[in-house]
């Protein structure tokens, strides 16, 4: 006897076991119809700008959001864990950064806000001359038709900035600015121009989700981030390619990606950017799985089909606790790519955080390099870093005996920069150490493998054997508070040229550690010390000798003065 002969059989109402029937049906679609026509007016105060930067800039000065926002970074600006050169909510917290684009001289990057009065993702605002001073602008996007503003990118044309995103409970919907501090925005339709559903209520075979969005041979292109079926019963990653003639009406395509054996399965393509890099194209994206990740390979123009030919990570392990997230990226004019993301908290309640949690990262160039017979996206920090520098302290020529911690007596600090480069001679480990107390009840440890990781047989002149050396940021004993959590160490993989001295770059800004090594790569963390005096520098090589050739430390200045 099959299950619904049995059920019948024993009385149990269809309704009861979830059996769907018409009646049901119709009232699931009615109830869907009645969410899709709701009124999603924002209760954000929203305000109409003038067009011209004088004006706007007059404006701006007794606007109402901008004193509002004001009022709010002073009363949380003593936070001790809250940054004062990594880029902040002014109210509430953040969650993905969104549209990074430059326009009209000014970089313009967007970020999922959160009211206090409606806390519906609404689109922030904030503005940056050199991609390291932020100033904040009034929100951009409000929700309406859409539920809330979720993820999504920009492209900048002549006379206008597009941005394209996803509106929850739509789909993906298409707004356009082309004011000079874009202000003002329009919502092309005044509805999602790629609906979640077909016209008859349907599922469509593809994911409507975050999308991208750019412009060839007079088309419009764009990416939904999404993911299909993949082995096991799990999903694996896939970005859905559309095309329209205007912003207005899309045809869908196909799956964007060919032979992808590089996603992890159980992966996703969301929050995606596609854009060239060097003689490629490099897809940034963000899995729920495994975190922010990038695809390089090949644009077939013709097929309208990418296919990678390598990849790799931003985050090494889970984005959460206290790790990276999601990318918004944008080209730097100069063959490389400009990217921020978001970074979460690691603080076990986030209610005692004054209602804010997450930061943006430091602004990273992604380049191309092909040195070492591979191509090889290298990573180094960008923007105007240096004019937050003052009270530097330089020194030269440290030994580092075996096994011996040297602690940096004059190099101390919670909100700083330092830079080393060490000849590691021998030695296959270096280790420093930052935000340590004087005895080491709370440290950050930065390790350095030399030659310790995978082994890559490289294609030049013959195939050589060489291994890369690998790069960890333990933050195990970073903090003895309770409240604060614990992840394994990120630990990422770079490959050195033979003599090359290692240079660290390292921020620290509060509550986040970020290591740059040799302009290739990046790992990052937030981090909680409980103690004040957790503020000190360390450093030593394991086993062997080696030497700090220069080392400088700076204090940085806040961007909010």
């Amino acid at each position: 006897m099959n299950r619904r002969n049995f059920l019948k059989q024993t009385g149990v109402m269809a309704a009861a076991l979830a059996i769907p029937t018409c009646k049901t049906l119709g009232a699931e679609k009615q109830s869907r119809a009645r969410r899709e026509e709701r009124d999603n007016t924002s209760r954000v105060p929203k305000y109409t700008f003038a067009n011209t930067l004088k004006e706007q800039e007059a404006q701006l000065k007794t606007n109402p959001l901008m004193l509002r926002f004001i009022e709010s970074r002073k009363k949380m600006a003593d936070d001790p864990y809250r940054p004062i050169y990594h880029f902040v909510s002014p109210e509430s917290t953040l969650n993905d950064p969104n549209g990074l684009c430059f326009w009209q001289g000014r970089w313009h990057m967007f970020y999922q806000g959160y009211p206090p009065e409606d806390r519906r993702q609404h689109w922030g605002h904030a503005v940056s001359d050199d991609l390291i001073h932020w100033c904040d602008l009034p929100y951009a996007i409000y929700p309406n038709p859409e539920h809330a503003c979720y993820s999504g990118a920009t492209l900048v044309e002549k006379d206008r900035v597009i941005a394209m995103y996803h509106g929850t409970r739509a789909g993906n919907m298409v707004a356009v600015s082309s004011d000079s501090l874009l202000l003002n925005w329009k919502k092309i339709t005044g509805k999602a121009v790629i609906p979640i559903r077909l016209p008859d209520g349907s599922k469509p075979p593809y994911r409507v989700f975050d999308p991208c969005i750019w412009k060839k041979d007079g088309y419009y292109y764009s990416l939904s981030g999404g993911k299909k079926p993949g082995p096991g019963g799990m999903s694996v990653r896939a970005n859905f390619l559309f095309r329209g003639k205007s912003l207005a009406k899309w045809e869908y395509l196909h799956t964007f990606t060919d032979n992808d054996i590089f996603s992890l399965v159980g992966d996703d393509g969301a929050c995606p950017y596609f854009w060239p890099i060097g003689n490629k194209h490099i897809l940034i994206h963000f899995s729920h799985m495994s975190g922010g990740k990038y695809l390089l390979g090949d644009y077939d123009k013709k097929r309208d089909k990418f296919a990678p030919t390598s990849a790799g990570d931003f985050n090494f392990g889970s984005y959460r606790p206290s790790a990276v997230h999601a990318p918004s990226a944008t080209p730097d004019g100069k063959g490389g790519v400009i990217v921020i993301f978001n970074v979460n908290s690691g603080w076990e309640d986030e209610i005692t955080m004054k209602s804010w949690n997450q930061i943006m990262s430091l602004p990273r160039r992604l380049t191309l390099s092909t040195e070492e017979g591979f191509d090889e996206v290298n990573q180094e920090p960008t923007g105007d870093i240096e004019s937050l520098r003052y009270d530097r302290v330089h020194m030269e020529n440290i030994e580092l005996r075996p096994n011996k911690e040297i602690v940096m007596k004059k190099v101390k600090g919670n909100c700083m920069e330092t830079y080393a480069k060490v000849d590691t001679k021998d030695s296959d480990l270096i280790e420093m150490r930052v935000l340590r107390s004087p005895k080491s009840e709370e440290y950050t440890r930065i390790l350095f493998y030399k030659d310790r990781g995978y082994r890559r047989d490289v294609m030049k002149h013959g195939i050589r054997k060489k291994f890369n050396s690998v790069i960890s940021l333990d933050i195990s004993h970073s903090s003895t508070l309770e409240e604060a959590k614990r992840r394994p160490a990120e630990t990422g993989q770079v490959l050195l040229k033979e003599d090359d001295p290692l240079r660290l770059r390292v921020f620290i800004d509060k509550s986040i550690v970020e290591v740059f090594v040799n302009d290739k790569q990046c790992v990052a963390a937030r981090v909680y010390p409980g103690r004040k005096d957790s503020v000190g520098v360390s450093i030593q090589s394991v086993g062997r000798e080696a030497e700090v050739l220069e080392l400088d430390a700076w204090q940085m200045k806040s961007i909010y003065d």
